[in-house]
């Protein structure tokens, strides 16, 4: 277990995106049943929670047989459709779904279907005026830089790596090499904060960034490399003070 004395060299914090630093505004259900009540369809939050915990699974089942739809944003863009229209299925709804699943897709790459967890402006905050330099990657569409500028937090970083813009994925180490050049930063003095042990442990370490492990649902009992619940802890690992 890596402890804090270990990163009393970092200078450079890299951040994942989805479930680390963002989550959708106020929920996914509730975006949708938004949406879907403009084109004048109803559907209850519990049967949609229901539709939405099979998309999910079906998320998981297709990132681990062929995660390549990160790569390129026709893909991309064509993979979350689909999901959302597989979601409007399962509460029978077939008329208008592939379109509606289209509107669905366009409106999470606005800024304000999304929203911070509660720690990160103020622990951003800190690491800047601790000196730190920030900079995200993460697997997601080429919207994403636009995405953070709306939602206020591109003042707080030097650069933003998606995936579908690079043409690479983590745990790919040319991403994470990408944005080790962008930052102008040794591996040696750099951390990742990720919620993924294979997207985020795995690809940090195979350029030599030491990761950092963010589960803030409790879920992980150990690891083997640091385990945080929050991002207040990573403050304490970096021997700070909010």
């Amino acid at each position: 277990m890596k402890t804090s004395s270990d990163l009393s060299v970092i200078k450079t914090i890299f951040f994942d995106v989805g479930n680390t630093l963002l989550l959708p505004n106020p929920s996914v259900e509730d975006v949708c049943i938004e949406i879907l009540e403009e084109h004048g369809k109803s559907v209850s939050k519990e049967e949609l929670l229901f539709a939405l915990e099979k998309a999910d699974r079906y998320y998981e089942d297709q990132y681990w047989k062929d995660d390549r739809f990160w790569l390129k944003e026709v893909d991309t863009a064509k993979f979350w459709a689909g999901l959302y229209e597989l979601m409007l299925n399962e509460v029978g709804i077939k008329d208008g779904a592939s379109e509606i699943s289209i509107e669905i897709y366009n409106a999470f790459g606005k800024g304000n279907r999304w929203q911070p967890f509660p720690d990160v402006v103020p622990v951003f905050k800190k690491l800047v005026d601790s000196g730190y330099s920030l900079g995200l990657i993460s697997n997601w569409d080429s919207r994403l830089a636009t995405l953070i500028a709306e939602i206020g937090l591109s003042k707080y970083l030097d650069f933003v790596v998606s995936s579908a813009n690079v043409g690479f994925l983590k745990p790919q180490p040319q991403i994470f090499e990408i944005a080790l050049k962008r930052a102008d930063a040794l591996a040696t003095e750099s951390i990742h904060i990720g919620d993924h042990y294979y997207a985020d442990v795995m690809g940090a370490r195979s350029v030599g960034i030491t990761p950092i492990l963010l589960d803030r649902n409790s879920k992980v009992n150990s690891s083997d490399c640091l385990l945080i619940r929050d991002l207040h802890e990573l403050l304490d690992h970096l021997q700070l003070n909010i």
